[in-house]
Protein backbone atom coordinates (compact mmCIF):
# COMPACT_ATOMS: atom_id res chain seq x y z
CA UNK A 1 0.00 0.00 0.00
CA UNK A 2 1.12 3.39 -0.96
CA UNK A 3 0.32 6.83 0.60
CA UNK A 4 1.26 10.14 -0.87
CA UNK A 5 1.90 12.96 1.20
CA UNK A 6 1.41 16.17 -0.91
CA UNK A 7 3.03 19.70 -0.05
CA UNK A 8 0.04 22.17 1.11
CA UNK A 9 -0.85 24.85 -1.54
CA UNK A 10 -2.41 27.44 0.99
CA UNK A 11 0.99 30.20 1.33
CA UNK A 12 -0.08 30.93 4.65
CA UNK A 13 -0.44 26.59 5.63
CA UNK A 14 3.07 26.04 7.23
CA UNK A 15 1.73 22.27 8.86
CA UNK A 16 2.14 18.93 7.16
CA UNK A 17 0.17 16.19 7.36
CA UNK A 18 3.05 13.32 8.31
CA UNK A 19 6.79 14.10 9.99
CA UNK A 20 9.41 11.65 9.58
CA UNK A 21 9.13 9.78 12.99
CA UNK A 22 5.52 8.69 12.14
CA UNK A 23 6.88 7.90 8.16
CA UNK A 24 9.46 5.36 9.95
CA UNK A 25 6.58 3.75 11.82
CA UNK A 26 4.72 3.21 8.70
CA UNK A 27 6.70 1.80 6.71
CA UNK A 28 7.91 -0.71 9.47
CA UNK A 29 4.29 -1.49 9.52
CA UNK A 30 4.16 -2.04 5.66
CA UNK A 31 3.80 0.81 3.71
CA UNK A 32 5.05 3.13 1.10
CA UNK A 33 5.56 6.23 1.95
CA UNK A 34 5.69 9.44 -1.44
CA UNK A 35 6.02 12.62 0.26
CA UNK A 36 6.33 16.07 -2.43
CA UNK A 37 9.49 17.80 -2.30
CA UNK A 38 9.12 20.45 0.60
CA UNK A 39 5.97 18.96 1.77
CA UNK A 40 7.61 19.48 5.78
CA UNK A 41 10.14 23.07 5.34
CA UNK A 42 7.95 25.21 6.46
CA UNK A 43 6.96 23.09 9.52
CA UNK A 44 11.29 22.20 9.87
CA UNK A 45 11.22 18.91 8.26
CA UNK A 46 13.41 18.68 5.65
CA UNK A 47 13.38 16.16 2.69
CA UNK A 48 16.55 14.79 3.76
CA UNK A 49 14.82 13.40 6.81
CA UNK A 50 11.81 12.00 5.27
CA UNK A 51 14.32 10.39 2.59
CA UNK A 52 16.50 8.82 6.13
CA UNK A 53 12.92 7.58 7.24
CA UNK A 54 12.66 5.48 4.30
CA UNK A 55 9.78 7.39 2.00
CA UNK A 56 10.38 8.69 -1.66
CA UNK A 57 10.62 12.33 -2.14
CA UNK A 58 9.28 13.81 -5.35
CA UNK A 59 8.27 16.59 -7.55
CA UNK A 60 6.17 14.75 -9.25
CA UNK A 61 2.21 15.63 -7.46
CA UNK A 62 0.54 14.06 -9.94
CA UNK A 63 1.76 11.21 -9.12
CA UNK A 64 0.93 11.40 -5.69
CA UNK A 65 -2.45 12.26 -5.97
CA UNK A 66 -3.29 9.60 -8.65
CA UNK A 67 -0.83 6.92 -8.45
CA UNK A 68 -1.12 6.59 -4.16
CA UNK A 69 -3.93 4.11 -2.10
CA UNK A 70 -4.29 6.91 0.34
CA UNK A 71 -3.52 10.90 0.32
CA UNK A 72 -3.07 12.48 3.58
CA UNK A 73 -2.84 15.97 3.76
CA UNK A 74 -4.31 18.91 6.51
CA UNK A 75 -6.40 21.13 4.30
CA UNK A 76 -9.24 20.15 2.01
CA UNK A 77 -8.27 19.39 -1.71
CA UNK A 78 -9.08 21.86 -4.13
CA UNK A 79 -11.75 21.25 -6.53
CA UNK A 80 -9.32 20.73 -9.24
CA UNK A 81 -7.65 18.13 -7.17
CA UNK A 82 -10.12 15.90 -6.50
CA UNK A 83 -10.67 14.24 -10.06
CA UNK A 84 -6.84 13.68 -10.09
CA UNK A 85 -7.64 11.47 -7.05
CA UNK A 86 -8.17 7.81 -8.62
CA UNK A 87 -11.30 6.27 -7.87
CA UNK A 88 -11.31 3.92 -4.55
CA UNK A 89 -8.62 5.54 -3.11
CA UNK A 90 -8.70 7.18 0.24
CA UNK A 91 -8.47 10.78 1.13
CA UNK A 92 -7.58 11.95 4.51
CA UNK A 93 -7.76 15.65 5.76
CA UNK A 94 -10.04 17.90 7.34
CA UNK A 95 -12.79 18.88 5.14
CA UNK A 96 -15.38 20.90 6.87
CA UNK A 97 -18.38 18.45 5.71
CA UNK A 98 -21.18 20.32 6.88
CA UNK A 99 -20.11 23.33 4.57
CA UNK A 100 -18.86 21.56 1.48
CA UNK A 101 -21.03 20.22 0.17
CA UNK A 102 -20.09 20.73 -3.34
CA UNK A 103 -16.43 18.77 -2.29
CA UNK A 104 -18.16 15.94 -0.63
CA UNK A 105 -20.50 16.06 -3.72
CA UNK A 106 -17.28 15.74 -5.43
CA UNK A 107 -15.46 13.20 -3.84
CA UNK A 108 -18.62 10.88 -3.87
CA UNK A 109 -18.94 11.33 -7.56
CA UNK A 110 -15.61 10.76 -8.36
CA UNK A 111 -15.43 7.57 -6.25
CA UNK A 112 -13.20 8.65 -3.60
CA UNK A 113 -13.13 7.59 0.42
CA UNK A 114 -12.80 10.53 1.96
CA UNK A 115 -11.94 10.87 5.85
CA UNK A 116 -13.28 13.64 7.61
CA UNK A 117 -10.66 14.32 10.91
CA UNK A 118 -13.23 16.56 12.36
CA UNK A 119 -15.79 13.91 12.39
CA UNK A 120 -13.67 11.68 14.53
CA UNK A 121 -15.95 10.62 17.40
CA UNK A 122 -14.63 12.45 20.97
CA UNK A 123 -14.31 8.70 22.69
CA UNK A 124 -11.83 7.33 25.34
CA UNK A 125 -10.87 5.07 22.06
CA UNK A 126 -10.36 7.58 19.57
CA UNK A 127 -8.58 10.01 21.58
CA UNK A 128 -5.50 9.16 20.18
CA UNK A 129 -6.63 10.23 16.75
CA UNK A 130 -8.76 13.41 17.88
CA UNK A 131 -7.30 16.16 15.66
CA UNK A 132 -9.28 18.59 16.85
CA UNK A 133 -8.72 18.89 19.96
CA UNK A 134 -4.59 17.76 20.10
CA UNK A 135 -5.01 21.01 17.53
CA UNK A 136 -6.94 22.60 19.67
CA UNK A 137 -4.96 22.06 22.78
CA UNK A 138 -2.26 24.04 21.05
CA UNK A 139 -4.55 26.90 19.38
CA UNK A 140 -5.50 27.94 23.22
CA UNK A 141 -1.11 27.88 24.07
CA UNK A 142 -0.73 29.97 20.90
CA UNK A 143 -3.91 32.41 21.76
CA UNK A 144 -2.31 33.80 25.45
CA UNK A 145 0.85 34.37 23.41
CA UNK A 146 -0.39 35.93 21.25
CA UNK A 147 -2.82 38.11 23.42
CA UNK A 148 0.84 39.00 25.65
CA UNK A 149 2.87 39.97 22.47
CA UNK A 150 0.17 42.99 22.07
CA UNK A 151 -0.42 43.53 26.18
CA UNK A 152 1.05 46.79 27.12
CA UNK A 153 1.41 45.11 30.53
CA UNK A 154 2.68 41.69 31.72
CA UNK A 155 1.00 38.93 33.03
CA UNK A 156 2.68 38.07 36.11
CA UNK A 157 2.25 40.55 39.52
CA UNK A 158 6.19 41.12 40.09
CA UNK A 159 7.78 43.22 43.10
CA UNK A 160 10.10 45.71 42.00
CA UNK A 161 12.06 48.81 43.44
CA UNK A 162 10.18 51.10 42.08
CA UNK A 163 6.61 49.30 43.35
CA UNK A 164 4.78 46.17 42.84
CA UNK A 165 3.32 45.80 39.17
CA UNK A 166 -0.40 44.26 39.48
CA UNK A 167 -0.98 40.67 37.78
CA UNK A 168 -3.21 41.27 34.15
CA UNK A 169 -6.48 39.50 34.62
CA UNK A 170 -7.48 37.07 31.79
CA UNK A 171 -11.22 36.06 31.36
CA UNK A 172 -11.77 33.15 29.06
CA UNK A 173 -14.89 32.30 27.37
CA UNK A 174 -15.23 28.70 26.75
CA UNK A 175 -13.92 25.70 28.88
CA UNK A 176 -13.31 23.27 26.04
CA UNK A 177 -9.91 21.86 24.94
CA UNK A 178 -8.53 25.26 23.58
CA UNK A 179 -10.43 27.37 26.62
CA UNK A 180 -8.77 24.69 29.15
CA UNK A 181 -5.24 25.32 27.70
CA UNK A 182 -5.68 29.23 27.51
CA UNK A 183 -6.52 28.80 31.47
CA UNK A 184 -3.30 26.56 32.01
CA UNK A 185 -0.98 29.17 30.34
CA UNK A 186 -2.44 31.74 31.69
CA UNK A 187 -1.89 30.97 34.81
CA UNK A 188 1.29 29.59 34.21
CA UNK A 189 2.21 33.35 33.11
CA UNK A 190 1.15 34.16 36.76
CA UNK A 191 -2.42 36.05 35.30
CA UNK A 192 -5.45 36.32 37.59
CA UNK A 193 -7.56 33.77 35.63
CA UNK A 194 -11.49 33.83 35.43
CA UNK A 195 -13.48 31.69 32.92
CA UNK A 196 -16.85 30.65 32.34
CA UNK A 197 -19.01 27.72 30.34
CA UNK A 198 -22.25 27.40 29.76
CA UNK A 199 -21.90 23.68 30.74
CA UNK A 200 -21.48 23.91 35.10
CA UNK A 201 -19.98 20.57 34.75
CA UNK A 202 -16.57 22.29 33.46
CA UNK A 203 -16.18 24.19 36.60
CA UNK A 204 -14.70 21.94 38.47
CA UNK A 205 -11.83 21.50 36.02
CA UNK A 206 -11.76 25.44 35.88
CA UNK A 207 -11.20 25.73 39.21
CA UNK A 208 -8.65 22.79 39.34
CA UNK A 209 -6.27 25.18 36.92
CA UNK A 210 -6.11 27.55 39.46
CA UNK A 211 -8.71 29.81 37.71
CA UNK A 212 -12.31 31.15 38.96
CA UNK A 213 -15.39 30.19 37.53
CA UNK A 214 -17.61 32.57 36.99
CA UNK A 215 -21.48 31.58 37.92
CA UNK A 216 -24.12 33.08 35.60
CA UNK A 217 -27.42 30.93 35.73
CA UNK A 218 -28.75 30.19 32.08
CA UNK A 219 -31.20 28.21 33.20
CA UNK A 220 -31.11 24.52 31.66
CA UNK A 221 -27.66 23.81 29.91
CA UNK A 222 -25.65 20.72 28.90
CA UNK A 223 -23.39 19.24 26.49
CA UNK A 224 -23.65 16.70 23.85
CA UNK A 225 -22.41 13.02 23.48
CA UNK A 226 -19.24 13.91 21.82
CA UNK A 227 -18.62 16.63 25.10
CA UNK A 228 -19.52 20.02 22.87
CA UNK A 229 -21.46 22.70 24.44
CA UNK A 230 -25.50 22.18 23.68
CA UNK A 231 -26.73 25.60 21.56
CA UNK A 232 -28.04 28.20 23.61
CA UNK A 233 -31.46 30.00 23.02
CA UNK A 234 -31.39 33.54 22.08
CA UNK A 235 -32.90 34.63 25.54
CA UNK A 236 -29.81 32.21 27.25
CA UNK A 237 -27.50 34.01 25.12
CA UNK A 238 -28.46 37.71 26.38
CA UNK A 239 -28.55 36.26 30.12
CA UNK A 240 -24.73 35.35 29.40
CA UNK A 241 -23.60 38.21 27.84
CA UNK A 242 -25.59 40.45 30.75
CA UNK A 243 -23.75 38.21 33.11
CA UNK A 244 -20.39 38.64 31.64
CA UNK A 245 -20.24 42.75 30.70
CA UNK A 246 -18.97 43.44 34.22
CA UNK A 247 -16.38 41.07 33.98
CA UNK A 248 -15.22 41.72 30.15
CA UNK A 249 -15.09 45.39 31.43
CA UNK A 250 -12.73 44.58 34.18
CA UNK A 251 -10.44 42.44 32.26
CA UNK A 252 -7.06 43.06 30.38
CA UNK A 253 -7.43 39.98 27.63
CA UNK A 254 -10.40 38.49 27.02
CA UNK A 255 -10.24 34.91 25.23
CA UNK A 256 -13.48 33.43 23.32
CA UNK A 257 -13.31 30.03 22.15
CA UNK A 258 -17.21 29.19 21.84
CA UNK A 259 -17.79 27.63 18.76
CA UNK A 260 -20.70 25.74 17.53
CA UNK A 261 -19.60 22.58 15.42
CA UNK A 262 -20.63 23.15 11.92
CA UNK A 263 -23.02 26.06 12.83
CA UNK A 264 -21.97 29.95 13.00
CA UNK A 265 -20.98 30.79 16.46
CA UNK A 266 -22.78 33.12 18.82
CA UNK A 267 -21.87 36.47 19.15
CA UNK A 268 -21.20 37.19 23.24
CA UNK A 269 -18.79 39.71 23.26
CA UNK A 270 -20.77 42.76 21.77
CA UNK A 271 -19.59 46.11 20.43
CA UNK A 272 -21.32 48.38 23.44
CA UNK A 273 -18.99 45.52 25.94
CA UNK A 274 -15.80 46.22 23.87
CA UNK A 275 -16.31 49.71 24.21
CA UNK A 276 -15.95 49.19 27.93
CA UNK A 277 -12.89 47.83 28.00
CA UNK A 278 -9.67 50.08 29.14
CA UNK A 279 -8.14 51.22 26.28
CA UNK A 280 -5.12 48.71 25.63
CA UNK A 281 -7.00 45.42 26.31
CA UNK A 282 -6.72 42.61 24.41
CA UNK A 283 -9.25 39.95 22.78
CA UNK A 284 -8.77 37.34 20.72
CA UNK A 285 -11.13 35.80 18.91
CA UNK A 286 -10.82 32.19 18.44
CA UNK A 287 -14.25 32.13 16.21
CA UNK A 288 -13.18 34.89 13.71
CA UNK A 289 -12.79 32.79 11.25
CA UNK A 290 -16.04 30.86 11.14
CA UNK A 291 -18.17 34.04 12.01
CA UNK A 292 -16.53 35.32 15.06
CA UNK A 293 -17.45 35.54 18.82
CA UNK A 294 -16.59 39.32 19.21
CA UNK A 295 -18.24 42.38 17.25
CA UNK A 296 -15.83 43.83 15.24
CA UNK A 297 -13.62 41.12 15.09
CA UNK A 298 -12.17 40.03 11.08
CA UNK A 299 -11.42 36.78 10.33
CA UNK A 300 -7.48 36.45 9.72
CA UNK A 301 -7.19 39.68 10.77
CA UNK A 302 -5.86 41.86 13.97
CA UNK A 303 -7.75 44.99 14.42
CA UNK A 304 -7.77 47.93 16.73
CA UNK A 305 -10.98 49.23 17.71
CA UNK A 306 -11.06 52.13 20.48
CA UNK A 307 -7.83 51.30 21.76
CA UNK A 308 -9.26 47.36 21.98
CA UNK A 309 -7.06 45.49 19.95
CA UNK A 310 -8.94 42.57 18.44
CA UNK A 311 -7.25 39.61 17.15
CA UNK A 312 -9.09 37.28 14.55
CA UNK A 313 -5.49 35.50 12.74
CA UNK A 314 -7.16 31.81 12.73
CA UNK A 315 -5.46 29.02 12.09
CA UNK A 316 -3.79 29.46 15.20
CA UNK A 317 -1.86 26.63 15.32
CA UNK A 318 0.26 27.09 12.22
CA UNK A 319 2.02 29.63 14.45
CA UNK A 320 3.23 26.70 16.34
CA UNK A 321 3.66 24.64 12.70
CA UNK A 322 6.26 21.77 13.75
CA UNK A 323 4.54 20.73 16.71
CA UNK A 324 1.45 21.08 15.48
CA UNK A 325 2.93 18.89 12.85
CA UNK A 326 3.69 16.58 15.28
CA UNK A 327 0.51 16.05 16.85
CA UNK A 328 -1.70 15.94 13.54
CA UNK A 329 0.90 13.45 12.29
CA UNK A 330 0.52 10.65 15.32
CA UNK A 331 -3.54 11.41 14.58
CA UNK A 332 -3.02 10.05 11.16
CA UNK A 333 -0.58 7.58 12.11
CA UNK A 334 -2.93 6.37 15.19
CA UNK A 335 -5.68 5.93 12.81
CA UNK A 336 -4.43 4.29 10.25
CA UNK A 337 -2.84 1.41 12.59
CA UNK A 338 -6.40 1.30 13.97
CA UNK A 339 -8.01 0.41 10.68
CA UNK A 340 -4.66 -1.79 9.57
CA UNK A 341 -5.23 -5.05 8.63
CA UNK A 342 -1.58 -7.05 9.02
CA UNK A 343 -1.95 -9.56 6.19
CA UNK A 344 -3.12 -7.39 3.63
CA UNK A 345 -0.83 -4.73 4.71
CA UNK A 346 -3.42 -2.10 3.84
CA UNK A 347 -6.21 -0.54 5.95
CA UNK A 348 -9.84 -2.09 6.09
CA UNK A 349 -12.87 -0.28 6.56
CA UNK A 350 -14.95 -2.07 8.92
CA UNK A 351 -18.22 0.35 9.54
CA UNK A 352 -19.40 -1.73 12.52
CA UNK A 353 -16.35 0.13 13.91
CA UNK A 354 -18.08 3.41 15.21
CA UNK A 355 -14.59 5.18 14.66
CA UNK A 356 -15.09 4.24 11.00
CA UNK A 357 -19.02 5.24 11.17
CA UNK A 358 -17.89 8.65 12.29
CA UNK A 359 -14.97 9.73 10.25
CA UNK A 360 -16.12 7.97 6.56
CA UNK A 361 -17.84 10.60 4.88
CA UNK A 362 -17.87 8.91 1.20
CA UNK A 363 -16.98 5.70 0.32
CA UNK A 364 -17.81 3.56 -2.80
CA UNK A 365 -19.74 6.52 -4.43
CA UNK A 366 -22.17 7.17 -1.72
CA UNK A 367 -22.10 9.15 0.95
CA UNK A 368 -22.37 6.61 3.84
CA UNK A 369 -22.11 9.11 6.57
CA UNK A 370 -25.63 9.46 8.20
CA UNK A 371 -25.53 12.99 9.89
CA UNK A 372 -23.80 14.35 6.40
CA UNK A 373 -26.33 12.25 4.31
CA UNK A 374 -29.27 13.92 6.13
CA UNK A 375 -27.84 17.70 5.31
CA UNK A 376 -26.70 16.65 1.56
CA UNK A 377 -30.64 15.47 0.82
Amino acid sequence: MQIGVPRELDPNEKRVALVPDDVKKLVRMGAEIVIEKGAGSRAGFGDDLYSEAGAEVTDDRTRILSGTDIVLRVRKPPAEEVAKLRKGAVHVSFLDPFNEKELIGSLKDHGVTAISMEMIPRTTLAQKMDALSSQANLAGYVMVILACSKLPTILPMMMTPAGTLKPATVFVIGAGVAGLQAIATAKRLGAKVVAFDTRAVVAEQVESLGAKFLEIDLGETGQTKDGYAVELSPEQINKQREGQKKQIAESDVVITTAQVFGRKPPVIVTADMVKEMKPGSVIVDMAAESGGNVEGSVAGETVEVGGVTIIGDGNWTNIVAKDASVMYSANLRNLIDDLWDEEKKDIVLDFENEIVRGCVITDGGEIVNETVKKLSS
